[in-house]
């Protein structure tokens, strides 16, 4: 089962996928603002900070991949007893999908890596953290817990981002006790020595790590395919999935089997998370009962879309299937999101500093007071993105012979629009949950409206953005038109 059809199948069952995540959680933040000077103190630039976001990392990373692609996610880490524990807890407690065991060593701090961004560029990394192997009562802990979660998952992750969770044996525990219970483990790994993996089913080493393990050079197909060979032999593992950047993918099994699998990304922006993000596809993709020559296609597709995205970015379920129906997709269609997507691609623009607009309609039929309205809202923000009613919408707003056109229809036409970046289908009678979900900086209606009756206007308001009136194009109604095409 390779063609097109059958993987997208895959992915609309990553609703069913069962995935275990063992392994060394963070919290990620970001300071981003702009640089205008240098301090007068030293030759340092001096961040005038605007704003402040906390993710999840490490692990934790893997567990939001998981999610996002639809899986329900069993994780079990070990924190300290501090406040990003507790912003972790937050974070985690937001995934009606996650079940999280978050053992607490009091003697460990929970790791922090803070990130300095001025526009586009990081300025500076702050990392606090404790290293090392879990002491006796922690480690037992975490050993009950993940025990307890075999029971009802498929697949078993092992994320090791070398901050002692997963040391002193604690991977050979988890990969054994997973073994007996007859769960297959993929590894991301950590450091040299991958022989603390062996009974893993895949290891998932980018080119330097796999070049470090097996000592040995990786710089082409054949390289690597032999290094990969080495650790399989010398590790006692079932295969390993090489991820080479730019360059795609190798797998190669202990049967012998080798496939390279070219990079799917247009441009490259950021590969950071991009490793979590092929763990977290091939743990889905094998939890629904994908074999792993096609788990391997999937993760290297999902691959392909987070590297487009800034940051520690995840691949959706939508984007995967999005990327498999249209290989070679139109800036028209690529417009056109499903309402998480399009949160993420949202972030994405605020960590350039861009402003996003919103503004929202039924486009039914459209006319040049539309275009107008939507050349003026872009003119006000960086990014505009449209809320579309759904053609169920339309008709509880407009009459049983609305819309004229089908909400695909309305939404491509929006989209081939240069004044539009995002159209997004919504299908309750007013914009508000969707504007509650984006944030926009800026919300934009026609004059006809007052700030008073604009929907979403006190929320917008009350979290320091701004409701913009755009003057309107006289003499054109989508009613009006269709009164006169009636006659």
């Amino acid at each position: 089962m390779t063609d097109r059809a059958s993987l997208v199948s895959l992915v609309e069952a990553f609703g069913n996928a069962r995935v275990l995540c063992v392994g060394d959680v963070m919290l990620d933040r970001f300071v981003s603002g702009d640089v205008e000077r240098i301090s007068p103190e030293a030759p340092i630039p001096v961040l005038r900070v605007g704003r402040e976001t906390s993710m999840l990392g490490g692990a934790g990373n893997v567990v939001r991949n998981l999610v996002a692609l639809g899986a329900d996610v069993h994780f079990v880490a070990c924190v300290g007893a501090d406040d990003a524990a507790d912003g972790i807890r937050g974070l985690l407690g937001e995934q009606s999908s996650v079940t999280a065991d978050l053992v607490v060593d009091g003697d460990r701090q929970t790791a922090i890596k803070t990130r300095f961004v001025a526009g586009t560029q990081q300025m500076m990394r702050a990392d606090r953290e404790t290293t090392g192997a879990l002491a006796t009562t922690p480690r037992a802990e975490l050993m009950d817990a993940v025990n307890t979660a075999l029971r009802n998952c498929a697949v078993v992750v092992l994320s090791d981002y070398g901050k002692g969770v997963l040391d002193d044996g604690v991977a050979g525990a988890v990969i054994a006790a997973a073994g007996s219970a007859g769960k297959p483990v993929i590894v991301d790994p950590k450091g040299s020595d991958f022989s603390r993996y062996a009974g893993a089913s895949v290891l998932t080493p980018n080119r330097r790590e796999l070049g470090e393990a097996a000592a040995m050079a990786v710089d082409g197909d054949d390289a690597i395919a032999d290094a990969a060979r080495h650790l399989i032999a010398g590790c006692g593992v079932d295969a390993v999935l090489a991820t080479r950047s730019q360059d795609g993918m190798t797998l190669v099994t202990a049967n012998g089997g080798v496939a390279h699998l070219e990079a799917e990304a247009r441009e490259v922006f950021d590969v950071s998370g991009a490793g979590d993000t092929v763990v977290a596809t091939l743990a889905a993709a094998l939890s629904v009962g994908a074999g792993l020559a096609e788990a391997a296609t999937l993760a290297n597709v999902a691959a392909g879309i987070v590297v487009g995205k800034v940051g520690t970015a995840a691949a959706f379920a939508a984007d995967v299937i999005g990327a498999l129906h249209h290989q070679d997709i139109s800036s028209a269609e690529a417009k056109v999101m499903a309402l998480e997507p399009a949160r993420d691609r949202i972030e994405t623009w605020r960590r350039k500093d861009l402003a996003i607009g919103f503004t929202n309609g039924c486009f039914d039929l459209l006319h040049p007071g539309h275009v107008t309205l939507l050349a003026k809202a872009r003119d006000g923000c960086d990014r505009l993105v449209v809320g579309l009613n759904s053609d169920s919408s339309v008709k509880r707003l407009k009459g049983d012979d609305r819309p004229i056109q089908s909400e695909a229809a309305r939404a491509q036409v929006l989209a081939s629009l240069a004044s539009v970046d995002m159209v997004v289908v919504f299908s309750e009678d007013t914009p508000l949950a969707l504007i509650d979900a984006m944030r926009p900086e800026v919300l934009i209606k026609g004059a006809d409206y007052t700030v008073d009756t604009v929907v979403g206007a006190d929320l917008v308001q009350g979290y320091g953005g701004k409701v913009m009136l755009v003057d309107l194009e006289p003499g054109h109604s989508t009613t009006a038109t269709i009164a006169r095409m009636a006659k």
